[in-house]
């Protein structure tokens, strides 16, 4: 006869164990992977494409492509912050 701590036992391995053995089958699939190490991402040849453009056309790729990653920056800075002073509100009234 099985003593409560056995079915406590027995029933959270059947609720855990589909996800561990789904973990387990990830983490052997992922050591398998044989990548090669410290490779950058070389972005000039998603670029390259702009180097046939004359020199004013080039810029104004460059100056747009710059205006989206700090216009990027600023939005995702003022998020973080509306999240912030949100957390610094609510621990306030705690």
């Amino acid at each position: 006869m099985l003593n409560v701590y056995d079915l406590i036992v027995e029933f959270i391995n059947a609720v855990l164990g589909p996800p561990i053995a789904f973990l387990d089958i990830a983490t052997e699939r992922l050591q398998a992977v044989q990548l090669t190490m410290a490779q950058g991402l070389d972005i000039g040849q998603y670029f390259r494409v702009f180097g046939d453009l004359p020199g004013a056309w080039q810029m104004v790729v460059v100056s747009i492509l710059a205006s989206t990653v700090l216009l990027g920056t600023l939005l995702t800075f003022r998020s973080i912050m509306r999240l912030y002073y949100a957390i610094k509100e609510g621990v306030h009234w705690w």
